[in-house]
């Protein structure tokens, strides 16, 4: 574990997007651990970590944001989410490619870069095209599994500096790929115009984030962790992609981590207006009160509302004998099990398919992760699902733990009970 002391978090004061001081908390979920790092043992319980976790609101451009920011250096240069665990993000991954490969006409001569390119699971995909790839990740044993498996990624965080670099070697880039990257970033505009100018004239940054709209209307609360510190609308991109000099051409809604926007920007040389459909998205928002204080306000209110009525419920459950079990172990659900007190007095284990997270301990509650074969050893009564946003895949392969009896806990956005 590191030591607090060592300025391993600062506080900001301003807006990242747009330098405005006018932020309002709105939502305090108290100190929490690292929600990816995942205890080895339990001698190291009396020391871990535990740092603020509050969410501001953006009065000037509706950018909804952490201000106690964690050096990326601790939370990102050994990681242990890997992408491509879920059948469902293996099927999202090819859809991705398949949409930016035919949007942009790729062929063989272009090269799409990805930044957070984790093991390379996005770009395997441009790469059974026939497209050339190239990622950037800053963890190192993340990486070197994409190297192992043929999908060429340099180790470093991506910046303006880093793109410059880049640049340098490989080129430019026909299309650059931020996939659940730009919530992560602490300083978004120097990221964006890193992008900028690694992409060629003709040439697209893909930027996929969970959307603003979803995480207020299905209570999303544990979404929030110290790696995301961002939390967007089309609004808010609007007026971040402006300050670097690049305008929104096209948007698309998809399903995957509870609702996300992926959000294709061109130099603004070229493209001097944002599209049409991202237009209809900041009116609609604006119909939403996304950019309304008191919208966020409601949404605190709620998720103080959804941890009584979650402890309650599994609380009555352990009071009637059951035996329930955590399954998944995601960062999200670390937040939910922290700030919801949810620990070993009620839950008995979790499963992760992720073999990097088995036989550890989750942050802040230390829970044991099992393999997911722990489930039929010992059928417990009830799963809690913390990986919510993949409850469907997960009832569907565990058809057999129904089939006797058992039972699911979704949390979110109204704690329920699925019944076989």
């Amino acid at each position: 574990m590191f030591d607090t002391k060592k300025k391993s978090i600062k506080k900001r004061t301003r807006c990242r997007a747009c330098s405005g001081a006018s932020l309002n908390k709105f939502l305090d979920l108290g100190n929490s651990p690292l929600a990816n790092s995942f205890l080895s043992s339990e001698s190291e319980f009396a020391n871990e970590a535990f740092f603020p976790l509050a969410v501001y609101f953006c009065n000037e451009c509706s950018l909804v944001q952490l201000t106690d920011v964690v050096d990326p250096d601790v939370l990102f240069s050994n990681y242990l989410y890997v992408t491509g665990t879920s059948d469902t993000i293996l099927s999202h991954n090819r859809e991705y490619a398949d949409a930016v490969i035919d949007l942009m006409k790729l062929g063989s001569r272009d090269l799409v870069l990805e930044v957070a390119s984790n093991n390379g699971n996005l770009l395997s995909c441009f790469k059974e095209k026939g497209i050339r790839t190239l990622g950037v990740e800053p963890a190192k044993n993340i990486a070197e599994i994409a190297n192992r498996a043929g999908i060429e990624t340099i180790v470093a965080f991506f910046n303006s500096t880093t793109a410059s670099q880049i640049s340098d070697i490989h080129g430019k880039a026909q299309a650059i790929v931020a996939n659940n990257v730009l919530a992560h970033v602490d300083d978004p505009m120097d990221f964006l115009s890193g992008c900028k100018s690694l992409i060629d004239d003709e040439g697209l940054v893909v930027i996929e984030v969970p959307y603003l709209e979803e995480f207020v209307e299905f209570i999303e609360f544990d979404t929030v962790y110290h790696e995301h510190l961002c939390y967007f609308s089309i609004t808010s991109l609007m007026r971040l992609f402006e300050s670097v000099g690049l305008s929104i051409v096209r948007v698309d809604r998809v399903a995957v981590h509870g609702g996300s926007i992926r959000v294709y920007a061109g130099k603004i040389d070229k493209y001097p207006d944002h599209s049409l459909d991202a237009v209809a998205f900041f009116r609609r928002e604006q119909e939403l009160g996304l950019n309304s204080p008191e919208t966020f306000v409601s949404f605190a209110n709620k998720v103080g509302v959804l941890r009584e009525r979650l402890r309650a419920l599994l609380i009555s459950l352990k009071d009637q004998g059951k035996t329930i079990a955590g399954y998944g172990a995601p960062a999200k659900g670390n937040t939910l099990l922290n700030y919801c007190s949810i620990g070993s007095e009620i839950l008995d284990f979790v499963v992760d398919k992720n073999p990097l997270k088995v036989g550890l301990y989750t942050p802040g509650t230390h829970l044991h992760v099992k393999p997911v074969s722990a489930v039929f050893e010992s059928q417990p009564d009830y799963l809690l699902i913390l990986a919510w946003n993949f409850a469907d895949e997960i009832m569907e392969q565990l058809v057999e733990y129904r089939s006797i009896g058992g039972r699911f806990i979704i949390p979110v956005p109204e704690p329920r009970i699925i019944e076989v």
